[in-house]
């Protein structure tokens, strides 16, 4: 079997309530208690957020810090804390990742290890998730079932193969019932895999690229809500923690842009309008062929790897597009995500190629079973299931072998649109309402439509264990919409 087959993918005024956390969460309701900050005032958690906070371009976009892999090894430190934030012209209180909004990037390179000291200076539990890589869920590794209690430190350990997929993934909580008040609270940052321009022609590589991460934030008063979160309510867009930047590109200048929605919930149609998205990656997986829009619809926990050439010399806004998720969800409202400023000298545009990754298809592969995964959730939508159960972490929903591959329909009976997410390995689209997809590369977190199904091919590789699928948007998740998979020897 040729080597492309076998590619693996991985990197990796007001308070917040102290009402115990609900035992359920509407579809448009978050759960999570997670306290308050000392000396702040004890309000309900069903104060409305205010209006989002929007602003003028006055200053560029400012890339997160980055902690870089050394010799095969990246060693950090995460502490996880409430803290107060300078964040859109406010000083916030906000769930942080090293006392930031915007954590460090974690950098690192096919093949290496990566070593973090988590510390949990919550006053709830919560672990830590990579999202995307293909790695072992158990043990000390991307463990979803861990419980890192406050006040404890925990020292994750990941061993990356050296055919890991370069891309762009993230990092983020992971206890179930509070992923939803944590992430929202601020805890996401980005992880980013290097190797992408071993794709690309010469004249390509080396060219400047900006981390484009989609956060929101539903505020109340001088701090960040967590707690019974609505996801239609009033919620403020920012990239990199910043509220409208300036993204600077010369006429004609090719960068890659990794947009990235780290947020819990909400859906972005990304749109520079007037200026193509050329995709070489999706989530974390480089395409085997180039393919251009002009928007993207981006579920929570998706990540796009994109080649944008400067506009002709003016000032255009980078937007996310009115998008209706469905009677029974939300109509998100189009915003100004940043400001690009086209200037300088004019550059003639680079010709992009088209080709790109090797192609991998499993429609070519033998299948030793199959599947179906049904979305549900009652009349109320504040219960959410998976083939008519609630999570439960104590049950075996699933079960697969390693170095075999399936075929999943993924059905979506409800009247909203679900974010099919699993863990460990990824899959490729066949079809989606019966239409057969184009195969650019696979994937790990695709929308299925209301009432509707998508048929999917997943191979499970290297590592064997107990891991878990759901739908990734959180208030679904967090209220029953999850299921464990086992994968055996």
């Amino acid at each position: 079997m040729p080597a492309h087959v076998h590619r693996t993918r991985t990197v990796v005024g007001l308070a917040l309530t102290a009402l115990a956390l609900a035992a359920g969460c509407s579809g448009h309701t978050g759960s999570g208690a997670l306290g308050r900050p000392e000396g702040a005032a004890v309000v309900p958690s069903t104060v409305s957020p205010s209006p989002a906070l929007t602003a003028r371009a006055t200053e560029d976009l400012r890339d997160p810090p980055q902690i870089v892999s050394r010799n095969g090894l990246l060693r950090t430190t995460i502490v996880v804390e409430r803290k107060k934030v300078h964040l859109a012209g406010r000083d916030l209180w906000a769930l942080t990742y090293n006392g930031m909004y915007m954590p460090p990037t974690l950098r690192l390179r096919p093949g290496d290890r990566m070593e973090i000291s988590f510390e949990n200076k919550l006053d709830k539990q919560t672990n830590l998730h990579v999202h995307g890589m293909h790695v072992s869920p158990v043990g000390h590794s991307d463990n979803v079932f861990l419980k890192i209690e406050p006040g404890k430190t925990f020292t994750y350990e990941y061993r990356f193969p050296k055919s890991l997929e370069p891309g762009t993934y993230w990092y983020h909580p992971h206890p179930h019932t509070l992923s939803t008040a944590q992430t929202a609270g601020g805890m996401a940052g980005l992880i980013v895999v290097d190797g992408l321009d071993e794709y690309l022609p010469a004249r390509l590589r080396g060219i400047t690229e900006h981390v484009v991460a989609l956060k929101d934030f539903q505020l109340v008063g001088d701090e960040i809500k967590t707690t019974n979160l609505k996801m239609g309510a009033p919620t403020t867009r920012t990239v990199n923690g910043q509220l409208n930047a300036r993204i600077r590109i010369r006429p004609g200048e090719t960068q890659l842009w990794r947009l990235a929605n780290i947020g819990a919930n909400i859906f972005y149609k990304v749109s520079l309008p007037g200026t193509k998205f050329h995709v070489i990656a999706q989530d974390g997986y480089p395409v085997n062929k180039i393919y251009s829009v002009d928007s993207l619809v981006i579920p929570a926990g998706a990540r796009y790897d994109v080649l944008v050439q400067g506009p002709q010399a003016g000032v255009s806004e980078l937007l996310t597009l009115p998008y209706n998720t469905g009677k029974a969800g939300n109509q998100f409202p189009r915003a100004t995500l940043a400001t690009v400023r086209s200037d300088g000298r004019p550059i003639r545009p680079e010709a992009l190629p088209t080709t790109f990754a090797p192609v991998d298809d499993l429609a070519k592969e033998a299948l030793a079973g199959r599947k179906t995964v049904t979305f549900t959730e009652n009349k109320a939508g504040t219960l959410f299931y998976i083939n008519h159960k609630q999570f439960d972490h104590n049950r075996v929903d699933f079960r697969a072998r390693l170095n075999t591959v399936e075929e999943w329909t993924i059905k979506n009976d409800s009247d909203e649109v679900h974010s099919f997410h699993v863990h460990t390995n990824d899959f490729q689209v066949m079809s989606i309402n019966g239409k057969p997809q184009t195969n650019y590369g696979l994937q790990d977190t695709v929308d299925v439509p209301p009432r509707g199904n998508m048929v999917i091919r997943i191979r499970f590789l290297d590592y064997p264990g107990k891991t878990v699928l759901h739908c990734h948007i959180l208030n679904h998740e967090d209220a029953g919409m999850m299921a464990v998979l086992q994968i055996d020897k």
